[in-house]
Formats: C-alpha cells, structure tokens, sequence
C-alpha cells in the first residue's frame, strides 16, 4: 500500500538532461542527477532552493533553510533564496509577515512539469490568504534553461486574480520578486567580496531606490570562482522600469509599488495600485545566473533576448 501511494502522489518526468520529481507540495529538478533547484512549501510564502548554477554551485543564502553554512548571517528569516510576496496587501504583510492580520500565500496545486533537454518547467496555483480568506489566486509558472555550460536562467511568471474585491497592494519597500544572494557574493560581511551594478552604469549603494531595467550583483562565488547574478524586470511590468530594493548585505528585489519609500516622498500612498475585483495583473521576471567574470556586453545581450 505504500509503494502505491508514493506512486500516485508523486510524478518524475526525465530527458537527457534535466529531469523533475514533483509531490503534492513540492517540486525537484535536477540536471544530469545534480540539484539545480527545489520549489518549496515549507514557509509562509513558496520560494526555491537552493539556486545553482551549471557548475553546481549554489548561489543563493542558506539559512534560514539550513543551519550549517560557514559565515552564514541570521538576519530576516522571511528573506528565503528565490520568492514573490508583498508587505501591503489589503492591509497584509505577506513579506515580513508583521502584525497580528495572519497572511500567507498557500499552495494548491502543482500543474504540468515538463523536461526537455536544457530546459524543464513547472506551474502552480497559489492563494494568498489574509486571515484564512483568499483575496488573490496567483498562477505561477516557472521555466528553466542552460544557454550554455555557464549561464542559466530561471524564469517566473506570475498573474494575480483579485477574487474578493478589490485589492490594494500598497506602497511599501518591503516587496516584491526577491533574491537573497549568497555570502561572498554580498558587499557587508564577514565574507563579502561582492558588488552590485545596474543598466544605467550605476554602482553599489547608488542602486538602491533607484529605476531599472535590471541589476547584477557580482563577485567570487563560495568557491573563490567568479559568479554574475542579474534579476531583469520584463519592460510589459506594471511601471517598468521598476525601482529595485538592492541592498549591501544580499537582497537584490524587483518593487513596482515602493514609490515614497524609494524616492523619500511625502505621500506615503504614491506607490499603491488597486487591482480591481475580478481582474488579473501579470508579471515576468528572469534570473541570470552566470559563472565567470562581469562582462556588460554579454549582459545586454541577456536582456535583449528577454526583451526584445
């Protein structure tokens, strides 16, 4: 009997490279046997870890996922590898998860995988729930692919579904498509030796709050071996090009809502956007997750094939 259950619950699709295993709650994909990612729902919001790059070298922050990583800095538990959440919806906090109001983005199913050579994806359906009630239903898909031996890419794709009137995501810096770097990649720390760069040419802090297409944080990877990780904000977004919440100690998040925060405005409403009952908003963003030195050509090349 429970060599059947495992069977039914549970769905492995394989190609010569990628293959996935995916549960009722969970989704596993690897590339020739090797861990490339896993979508997990263990948290109050899903998320995937760890991110890897072709050379099998993971690039996002360990904890809180795991303990034992060398150097690995505790701070913002909600802060989990590869995620999408908000801090202000109808009055949520579905980032920091502040508050008394209990939000959290449940998942409900996981739809078609698919392998294929360089290239596997996968779809899910999410609630985000306020207090147990859903006032959003989110399709999310992801998709990834080897362009070469070096440079991966992962792509999210997100529509949300008001479904209990109108939703109101609010102005706030705490949001929105977020990664968490790993620990050299960082520009404070203990071991950081990081960078960060965006499309206009600005550098470092003067990232922060600012608008773009995209932004790269650089650096030697945990193996000494230089690593490029760019997140791209896709130019059909609402208000591209986004502001980016990027930060020295890691976080690197794409934020179409966090107008006063970002530009030290007065009217703390300027950022917000009323999804209307009944009606859908969708999102891509692209991860780039490169192993060798900054090389700004090659990465407007990345963004023109995202983008063109």
């Amino acid at each position: 009997m429970r060599t059947l259950l495992l069977f039914t619950c549970s769905l492995a699709v394989a190609s010569a490279q990628f293959s996935i295993q995916s549960d009722d709650a969970s989704v596993t994909i690897r590339s020739k046997g090797e861990l490339v990612t896993q979508y997990r729902t263990d948290s109050k919001v899903p998320y995937l870890y760890p991110i890897s790059s072709p050379a099998g070298t993971n690039l996002s922050r360990h904890w809180p996922m795991e303990d034992d990583a060398k150097g690995e800095e505790t701070d913002h538990p909600h802060h989990r590898s590869f995620w999408l959440s908000h801090g202000a919806v109808n009055g949520y906090d579905f980032w920091a998860w502040t508050g008394t109001k209990d939000a959290r983005i449940v998942h409900q199913s996981t739809g078609t995988v698919k392998a294929e050579g360089n290239k596997a994806s996968f779809s899910v359906k999410l609630a985000w729930q306020g207090d147990k009630k859903t006032i959003l239903e989110e399709s999310r898909h992801y998709a990834i692919e080897d362009l070469d031996e070096s440079t991966r890419v992962i792509d999210l794709t997100s529509t949300l579904k008001a479904v209990a009137g109108d939703v109101v995501f609010g102005d706030t810096k705490e949001g929105f498509c977020a990664f968490r770097v790993d620990r050299t990649l960082r520009l404070k720390g203990p071991t950081a030796q990081g960078a960060i760069l965006d499309n206009h040419g600005r550098k470092n802090a003067d990232c922060w709050g600012k608008k773009s297409a995209y932004v790269v944080f650089y650096g030697p990877d945990d193996q000494g071996k230089p690593a490029v990780i760019t997140m791209m904000d896709h130019p059909q977004n609402l208000r591209h090009e986004t502001w980016w919440h990027a930060r020295d100690y890691g976080l690197l998040a794409a934020n179409p809502f966090g107008i006063h925060d970002f530009e030290a405005k007065k009217d703390k409403t300027l950022g917000n956007h009323t999804l209307k009952d009944q009606q859908s908003m969708t999102f891509r963003y692209r991860l780039v997750l490169h192993r060798g030195a900054l090389n700004e050509k090659r990465i407007e090349g990345w963004w023109k094939a995202f983008a063109p």
